[in-house]
């Protein structure tokens, strides 16, 4: 069985012979990672007085920083008043032009699962041209302004996945955080109207395609856990299982996988080689286990998190440890 086949049988729930995982080397990877490189465009930082540095994305949003080492904050987005709709220039990103690294991806990484990243479903792209802050009154005092930029963004994101099959992936990644450290960041009902019917399609439009979706989203988001079950989500990456609670999201067991480490915000943290292991053991044994159902995950950025990497080698270890179905086919609890 090789890797791609792997995580395919593990998103279906038929039976992998070991833990799907994403370590860093030496340890286990089942995954390719690859993005479209949109032509014509390549951020560039511009010192703006003093030390404070700006670019422009290619949505039209400028983002800023102080240093020169973080990734930024939007600082103005494209569309600082309704008004600017009609000129709004969305980039090409499903140009087939902008798909050659993508192909070449494929191509080098057969046995793999070979994601495609999207930039965001639509909340993550629109909440940008608005700023947060704004999009989120935006969205009780806008509505159908609102609804027809998420319409325009989900029309592009929908070619674009389109020519992400095309390009020969097996599945589409895209990271939304909707969640804070104890709730969803507007209410269900609220997501439900505006952005349930686009989750709905774009997730069809992948199917049909004959690909996988997976979601990132950080915070509490588990109220929704059972609409993104029905719209077709295939996997939730998340990296603070415990913020959900690993029992809580035992119950979705058969119905979605999971994709974590080993929780940086608390476990990891805690520094205790023992604590790590047992939640690694229990996240295989509640999530996944020899059906299927959970992915071994790995936080790439051990720095932004203050953490040493010698404590996710020994998640690494522990889930590689108790996910060898084969030899060890009921990971104990």
């Amino acid at each position: 069985m090789n890797s791609r086949e792997r995580v395919l049988r593990t998103l279906e729930f038929r039976e992998p012979d070991r833990l799907a995982a994403s370590f860093p080397e030496p340890y286990w990877n089942d995954f390719a990672n690859t993005g479209y490189q949109l032509q014509g465009y390549a951020p560039v930082w511009h010192t703006v007085g003093g030390e404070r540095q700006e670019y422009v994305d290619e949505w039209g949003n400028t983002w800023a920083r102080v240093d020169k080492t973080s990734k930024g904050e939007v600082a103005r987005g494209v569309l600082e008043s309704w008004d600017q709709m009609d000129s709004l220039v969305l980039p090409d990103l499903a140009n087939p032009a902008n798909f050659g690294p993508v192909k070449r991806a494929v191509a080098a990484n057969l046995d793999l699962f070979c994601i495609g990243h999207l930039p965001g479903f639509s909340f993550n792209i629109a909440r940008k041209m608005r700023r947060l802050d704004q999009f989120l009154m935006d969205m009780l005092l806008e509505p159908e302004p609102v609804r027809e930029l998420l319409s325009r963004i989900e029309d592009l994101l929908a070619d674009t996945i389109a020519s992400y099959a095309k390009a020969g992936v097996d599945g589409v990644m895209f990271p939304e955080d909707w969640g804070t450290q104890e709730s969803l960041m507007i209410s269900p009902a609220t997501w439900r109207a505006l952005f349930r019917p686009g989750f709905e399609r774009l997730c069809a439009i992948a199917h049909d395609n004959g690909l996988k979706v997976l979601m990132h989203s950080c915070g509490k988001i588990t109220k929704i856990i059972p609409d993104l079950i029905e719209v077709g989500i295939d996997a939730l990456q998340f990296d603070q299982p415990r913020l959900h609670g690993i029992d809580v999201l035992a119950q979705f067991h058969g119905q979605m996988t999971f994709w974590c480490p080993v929780d940086i915000q608390k476990t990891l943290q805690s520094e205790d080689a023992a604590a790590i292991e047992k939640e690694a053991r229990a996240l295989i044994a509640r999530l996944g286990g020899p059906e299927g159902g959970f992915i071994g995950g790995y936080y790439s950025d051990n720095t932004s998190i203050g953490l040493d990497p010698h404590w996710q080698e020994i998640a690494c270890q522990a889930f590689m440890r108790y996910g060898d179905y084969m030899r060890n086919p009921v990971p104990a609890t």
